[in-house]
């Protein structure tokens, strides 16, 4: 699953830096042609896209490389880290708009371009979507945080330009829209960097085991041994694509070392069949866990 990951985020990488290459190639001529600041400013917008692609690419490579001394859970966290930059970078471009928006509505700035450019934005509005669909669909199916942070970074582009095409439309008419617009869409990009930076930094500071997980362990143990032995004391730790659990379990003292060691080896083998997860079991007596971690209060059933 961790190589179909990395070639899926290397794919979708590529892709976008190429058609992002030719996009801003063609903004850059029609702004040029036609004049317009507004349309060369989306075009270095758009060569944005390049760049968080470009450290989507290189931090994907580093997060497969294997475990090693040093780095003993591996560098899946790497994969997070590039999504962080990933979201800082698209909760810059939102303060961009919101800064561009609100000096065109106090200069009273409307958008003006030529016929070139309606063509290279309408074009720029389709494929920069279609970049953005592509990336949430690779992400749907790897799971993979970067690639989705990279969908939503074509997604601001792909609003940016529809802002401008809203400006070509309607700025006869009211000479506004065009700003109006850009504070609305600055408003929806900088939920989305919100969106994507606190997905990320949840993991990388550690969070609490959700409950669905914590049931379907605790399914797992009864499954497992056919009796009550009262996981508790969860801990989980993520590290990219590969999950690192810690729990405790409650057996009778008079089970010898052996059997001990027999069952929570058998629950952490059906973990890792059913979950995926790496699984760390540190077994207590029952005598002594009642005693100190009030299990008999515990709500599993």
């Amino acid at each position: 699953m961790a190589r179909q990951n990395d070639r899926a985020a290397y794919r979708q990488g590529v892709i976008s830096i190429v058609v992002n290459t030719l996009l801003f190639a063609g903004k850059y001529y029609a702004g040029v042609v036609s004049g317009s600041v507004a349309l060369i400013t989306d075009a270095w917008h758009t060569i944005s896209d390049s760049g968080s692609s470009l450290v989507l690419i290189i931090g994907t490579r580093l997060s497969s490389k294997p475990a090693d001394k040093e780095h003993p859970y591996g560098h899946g966290r790497i994969e997070l880290i590039t999504a962080l930059i990933i979201g800082i970078l698209l909760s810059l471009v939102g303060f961009t708009f919101l800064s561009s928006a609100i000096g065109k509505l106090l200069h009273h700035e409307a958008a003006h371009f030529g016929a070139i450019a309606i063509s290279v934005t309408i074009a720029s509005v389709v494929l920069n979507e279609g970049l953005a669909q592509y990336a949430f669909y690779l992400a749907r199916q790897t799971g993979n945080t970067s690639i989705k942070a990279d969908g939503w970074h074509h997604r601001s582009d792909a609003l940016s330009s529809l802002i401008i095409l809203a400006g070509i439309l309607a700025g006869s008419r009211w000479w506004w829209i065009d700003g109006a617009l850009g504070i609305i869409m600055a408003g929806f990009i900088f939920y989305a960097g919100y969106d994507i930076l606190r997905e990320v930094i949840n993991p990388l500071i550690g969070r609490a085991p959700d409950q669905q997980m914590v049931d379907q362990v605790k399914e797992i143990c009864r499954a497992e041994t056919g009796m009550n032995i009262w996981p508790h004391h969860f801990h989980i730790h993520q590290y990219g694509g590969h999950t690192e659990l810690t729990f405790h379990i409650a057996l009778a003292g008079s089970l010898s070392l052996a059997e001990a060691h027999a069952l929570a080896d058998r629950i952490e083998k059906a973990i890792g069949r059913q979950l995926g997860f790496e699984t760390t079991i540190h077994v207590d007596p029952l005598e002594e866990a009642a005693t100190h971690h009030d299990i008999a209060a515990d709500n599993y059933r």
